[in-house]
């Protein structure tokens, strides 16, 4: 869907994600979701309230993966 979001889970990213990254990725989900890069004044509360809604989400999810083989992939790499 969006090109721009990275994976933010072990092994693809050496440790976990930063806070900074996590908004970064919600921040393109909700661009690309809503089609605008940047909303009208009239538009922006509800704009951040669903990066911070994604945020949440995307930090619960990233908590509760259980990558497994992660180990193994570790070492490999």
């Amino acid at each position: 869907m969006c090109r721009s979001i990275k994976t933010l889970r072990p092994p693809v990213l050496a440790e976990e994600a930063t806070e900074d990254e996590i908004r970064a990725a919600a921040l393109q989900y909700v661009r690309k979701v809503s089609g605008f890069r940047a909303p009208a004044a009239h538009n922006q509360e509800v704009f951040e309230q669903a990066v911070e809604a994604v945020a949440h989400a995307t930090a619960e999810l990233l908590a509760g993966l259980e990558v497994r083989g992660a180990a193994a992939a570790r070492r490999a790499g």
